[in-house]
Formats: structure tokens, sequence, C-alpha cells
């Protein structure tokens, strides 16, 4: 590698071709990027005491090995959208030239062209410096060229090209010798590569360029085609990138296929990746793979896999019965169980499973998730549930093993049961719930061949949300009509959908059901009975509560198996080993500083989450989410507490932890602490606490409910 400082002008002031190769994203500076390098090339051009102004590194290799006759062209690593903003800008600057004549004083459009944009003496594609990937390539040549941009033109270059031209009017001679001046000042690190020594991928991540950060997509893209033959990078590229970038769209390709990678490693390691370390696991991934089958294998089945992942996050699933599921759980925000949807649809394409039963199990995580949210069940752990439900199904029995499954759920992460769903259904405030139009449509939808559009009517409050209700309806509730309004108001059974909000108002209940398009002549299903009703008063909120509420088990189903088919699916229970109490523990039996500590600690810990549970052990005392996440030790005068995560991970201000990394004490985990002061319980809990989220770490969701 041979590393110099040299200015834009040197490096473009000669016969080379600049190539962007096949692999590399599009051209995506925005105006924002674009505003700020003009602003830059004219403070620099303006001052005369600035000698130079510094934009990066341009790092490059031949493509090939050059002959006597012919030079080969320059294949661009590093630098893409710097150069192709400033080519966009000399063309604008070069046509403001050419308005003038051709020249203000000792610049000229002929000049700034040839030197920085043109190879005078070539013909054809030859005589462009630059030549871009794809779409971006013509859009490019259009413009200097002065043609007419292809029917696909890349829009976010002919928008840069024409922000350039709308800041050169009105015609300023000064601002733009400023800018010629600021042009020739431009400093660049250039950067040459030698083919047979250096890896261009490894000098790739490393850079860090000035501009746009890359995707985890885009380094996973070079990575994959960095390293072939130019013919073959092309031929592959066409054949699976392409399409999948074409599928997602630009925008769903920029926002989600960074995530959707994520969730195709989850499925393949059993990992769950940070997005911002895709990229690194995918390498880790996929090393071995390639080196024994080929980057053409990986790609195929990352291809493969993004097809259905466009079916079920992007809407391109074909069959309308699934669309309309992955609907549903696409406005519940359900990401966390795309690796495990991916591993089912999979199987469907290879026909293990029916349509019934992929559109049953879509169902099934729709209903799992929709009625935790309802039940206020935390959702810190879904990303584990359905990462571990990739490996469940059995593919004999393929539903009936993911029904069994949900069924074995352990109580933090169970499947509430029709009982308990239908009675929290019934108290929560569903007003203020996130996603309410999700909710209302489902239940004025399902089983409905012909959908209504919930968008088209507004939630109606049958009982006014006024806090100084009418008179009319103070004597329909009663003597404790305020506190029956605050208990009720947002919930399940006084909550209904209308196109006539409007004129409701405070209106009686009568008026509102014999109001022309009021409920008593309504096509909305989830007004039938209010009709034949006289008064609305809390017993009839609770009636028609209790109505909706088994109306919503039939909606958001759950799944039924008998307990000797239950039973298959159980885990072998080990033998118990022999049980102990705290009466095994002599420092929590005696009065003393121990045993305070420990309970004081005790009620902390079991406090962090309903899942928490307590174990007492011969030498510990375990608390457990998934497993063991502190084991506290009693000592005579203190207590040991041992935290279940690597000691690096832990965020320790005051560095009272130590690192027992393969010291041999009792308890689990690395990290060490001892506690022998009240006070200090506080601090303490808040390492307690990075165990217990480590431990539920992989299940940050994105769900959208209150």
């Amino acid at each position: 590698m041979q590393a110099k400082q040299a200015t834009l002008h040197s490096l473009l002031d000669n016969s080379r071709q600049y190539h962007i190769p096949i692999y590399q994203r599009t051209y995506s500076w925005t105006e924002k990027e674009c505003e700020q390098l003009f602003n830059d090339i004219l403070k620099t051009g303006k001052d005369d005491n600035i000698p130079h102004h510094f934009i990066g590194s341009i790092v490059y290799i031949e493509e090939s090995l050059s002959q006597v006759t012919k030079q080969a062209p320059l294949i661009v690593i590093d630098g893409q959208q710097r150069l192709t903003t400033i080519f966009l800008l000399i063309e604008a600057i070069s046509r403001c030239l050419d308005s003038s004549d051709g020249g203000i004083g000792e610049f000229s459009s002929e000049d700034l062209r040839n030197e920085f944009l043109l190879n005078a003496s070539k013909k054809g594609e030859m005589r462009n410096k630059l030549i871009l990937t794809q779409t971006d390539k013509e859009t490019l040549l259009a413009i200097i060229n002065k043609k007419e941009p292809p029917a696909n033109a890349s829009a976010r270059i002919i928008n840069n090209f024409e922000f350039f031209e709308d800041n050169l009017k009105p015609f300023d001679t000064d601002k733009i010798v400023s800018l010629c001046e600021g042009l020739y000042k431009l400093m660049i690190v250039d950067i040459t590569l030698e083919r047979d020594r250096d890896d261009p991928q490894l000098i790739f991540e490393s850079l860090n360029s000035t501009g746009l950060e890359l995707s985890q997509a885009d380094l996973i893209r070079n990575y994959l085609l960095m390293g072939l033959e130019l013919e073959q990078q092309s031929q592959i590229y066409k054949e699976h990138w392409r399409p999948m970038e074409i599928s997602f769209g630009q925008k769903a390709y920029t926002q989600q296929f960074d995530g959707f990678i994520r969730h195709y490693l989850t499925l393949k390691t059993g990992d769950i990746p940070k997005i911002r370390q895709v990229y690194f696991s995918f390498k880790q991934y996929a090393n071995d793979i390639i080196r024994e089958q080929g980057v053409e294998t990986v790609l195929e089945d990352i291809h493969t896999f993004a097809n259905y992942y466009c079916a079920m996050a992007l809407g391109q699933e074909k069959d309308s019965v699934l669309n309309s599921a992955f609907a549903d759980l696409r406005e519940l925000k359900v990401d966390v169980a795309y690796p495990f949807l991916l591993r089912v649809y999979q199987d469907y394409s290879l026909g293990l499973l029916s349509l019934e039963d992929v559109n049953i199990i879509i169902r099934l995580v729709e209903s799992y998730v929709f009625r935790r949210s309802v039940c206020q069940i935390p959702t810190n752990s879904l990303n584990t549930t359905f990462r571990n439900f990739s490996k469940m199904a059995v593919t004999q029995k393929y539903l009936e093993s993911i029904e069994a499954s949900f069924l074995l759920l352990p109580s933090y992460r169970r499947f509430p049961d029709d009982e308990e769903f239908a009675v929290k259904i019934k108290e929560r405030d569903l007003y203020n719930f996130g996603n309410r139009s999700y909710w209302l449509r489902r239940f004025e939808n399902h089983e409905r061949k012909e959908r209504i559009s919930v968008g088209e009517y507004t939630i109606e409050h049958i009982m006014p949300q006024n806090e100084n209700l009418p008179e009319n309806w103070r004597k329909a509730l009663g003597d404790n009509w305020s506190s029956i309004q605050k208990k009720w108001l947002h919930t399940l059974g006084n909550l209904t959908l209308t196109a006539y909000n409007a004129e409701y108002g405070d209106r009686s209940f009568i008026n509102k059901r014999d109001l022309t398009g009021g409920f008593g002549d309504s096509p909305l299903r989830i007004n039938k009975g209010l009709k034949d009703l006289d008064v609305w008063d809390e017993k009839a909120i609770m009636i028609r509560a209790d109505i909706l509420a088994q109306e919503a088990t039939k909606i958001w189903g759950y799944p039924v198996l008998s307990d000797e088919t239950l039973n298959h699916y159980r885990p072998e229970i080990k033998p118990k080993r022999d049980s102990y109490t705290v009466d095994d523990h002599p420092y929590l039996i005696r009065e003393g500083i121990s045993k305070k500590l420990f309970y004081e600690c005790r009620e902390k810990i079991l406090s962090i989450n309903p899942c928490v549970t307590e174990e007492y052990l011969k030498m510990y005392v375990a608390y457990k989410a998934e497993t063991n996440f502190v084991d506290v030790i009693p000592q005579a005068k203190r207590l040991r507490l041992s935290l279940n995560m690597d000691f690096h991970e832990l965020q320790d201000p005051r560095k009272i932890a130590k690192d027992i990394t393969g010291r041999g004490r009792w308890g689990n985990g690395d990290v060490e602490i001892h506690l022998s002061r009240s006070e200090d319980i506080p601090y303490i809990m808040g390492l307690v606490n990075q165990s217990f989220e480590k431990q539920m770490e992989n299940g940050a969701t994105d769900l959208n409910f209150n």
C-alpha cells in the first residue's frame, strides 16, 4: 500500500479512469452533505490564509495489470461519494463559466472539465474520468455530457446537481472564482493498493470516511463481492444482490435490510447479534461456508430468505390469507418473531407445512404477543423466546410441537390463558393503548370476508369523556357516577367505533342510539346489541365488556392440547436434589449484620421483576430468571454476591466489584461483590440489575404498546 498527500487536482489531472465497482452502494449523499462540502470549498477559496482543505482519502486499486498500450481502470475502494459530489459541483460551475463566454479570469469551463471531469484525448466511455455503478452511471454521464438523463435516472444525483445549480444563482462572479480557487486547494490522502500484497476488504473496514457511515448491508455486500474477479462480481451481483435491492425497494432496503440480516443470523446461529455488530457476526458465520462452498452458496441462501422476509415484512406475500395475517403482525411490530417465522416460511416453501398450518402459527404468534401486552407481562424476553422456537419444531408434528412450545413456556414467558386474558382486557385502558386501531379493526373484521376499513371511523366513548357530565348522564349512572366514569371510561365495554363522533358529543345514550346513523342502525359488528338497550350504566358496560372479552378470546386464540399430548413434549424432570431452607444457613437465622443485610437485599432482588425466583442451596441462595443471575453467599459480617456475567461487561463506576474468573468460588459468574453496609444496597442493586438485564438482554423489542 502506498499513501501520500496530494491535491484532488493532481489525482484527476491525468488520463486515468476511475471505476466504482458493482458491489459498492449507489450514490447516497443528501443535500446536507452537499451543502457542507459547498460551504467548505467556498470558505477555503475566499480566504488566502487557508492553504488547503482536506476532504479525506481516495483509495483505489488497479482492475488488472496495465499494458503499454492501455492503462487499466482504477477501482475505487473508498471515496466515491466525495468524488461524485465534486464532479456534480464542477459541472455546475463549468456551466456558469460557459454562460460568461467560457471563463472568468484564469478559470475557464474547458480547463475545469478537462482537468477534473474528462479525458479529452479519449473517445466514447473512456472519455469520462469517473464511471459509477448501476443507474448512477448513466445519470452522471448524461449530466457531464449534457444529455437527457435516462428514464430510470438516479434521483439523488439529479437532485444534488440541481442543488448546486440553485446555489450558483443568481450569477455571482466572486462566488464562482472563490469556488474555483477552493477546488484547487482540495487535499486528499492518495492511497494506492497493491493487488498482490494488500487486502482491500481489511483496508475498507478500517477506513473512517468523512462521508455517510456504511450500513451493515453495505459492508456485507462488499465483503462477499470485493474479492471476486470483475466478471464474477457482476454475475453474482446481478443474479442475487441486485434482485434483493429491487425487492426491498430503496426505502425499505435502507431501513430494513440490516434488520433482515440480523434475523437471518439469529436463525442460522442461534445468537442474536447487536444491530451494529451484524457485519462482524456475519463474517464469523460465513467464513467457513465461503471457504468450503464458495460465495455464491451464501448469497443464494440470503437471497432465498430475503424473499421470505419480503413476503412477511414488506407485504409481498401472494396468498391473501397469509398476507392478511402478516399485515396484522406488522401492525403489532413484532419484529422479534421474524427469526422464527423465517424458519416457518422456509419449511412451508419446502412442503413441510400446509398453508393452513402456517396461518395458525402466525395467528398464535400474534395472539401470544397481544395477550401478553394486554396482561402487562414484560416483553424483554420475547427475542429469546422466539429464537428458541426455531429449534423446537418437530417436523412430523410441526403445528402440534409449536402449540406445545407455547403452552409449556414458564410463568414469566407464559401465554396468558383465556381466563387471565378475558379479565385483563376488560380492565385495561384500551383507549390509550398503543395501536388501538389494530385491536378495534381485529374486533370488527374477525372472520369477515368483506373487511371494514377502520380508518374511516373514529373511536367513540359511549359514556362521554367530559368530566362535568350532563345531568341526564349523572342520573343514568347513579350516585357514584364520577367513580364509575373514572373506572370504566377508557375500557373495552365503553368503547366503540362511529362515523358520527362530532354529532354524538355528550348526548344521552338514547339520543346516540336513535340519531340518524346512530347505534340503532350502525352496520358495524362492534355496535351489535346497543340498539336493544334503553340505558347505559355500569351494569350495561360490564355486560358488554364480558361479551366482547369472550369474543376476544376467539380472535386472539389460545392453543389447546390434551394433557396426554402435552406430556410428550414436557422436558424430562431430573431427580430433585436435597432441598434446603433458610434454616440451613446459620448466618441468616442468627441475629446480626449478615441477616439484616440479607433480608434488605432479598426484598430488592425479588422486586426486580415478577419472573425472579428464589432457591436456597447448601452454600448460597440463588436468584433466577432464565437461570441464576445473582447468588448470595452469607458470611459472618457481610454478604458475598456473585453476578452471573463476564467481568468486562459490568459498568461499575465505584470499582467495588472483583474479577473472580477461574477462581472456583461458590456461586455462578465471574463478578464478586461484598456487601457489608445497608447504605451500599442501592448502588449494588444497580450492579445486580445489570446481571438481570444481561440475562434478559436478548429480548429488547420494538413493540409499540403503552
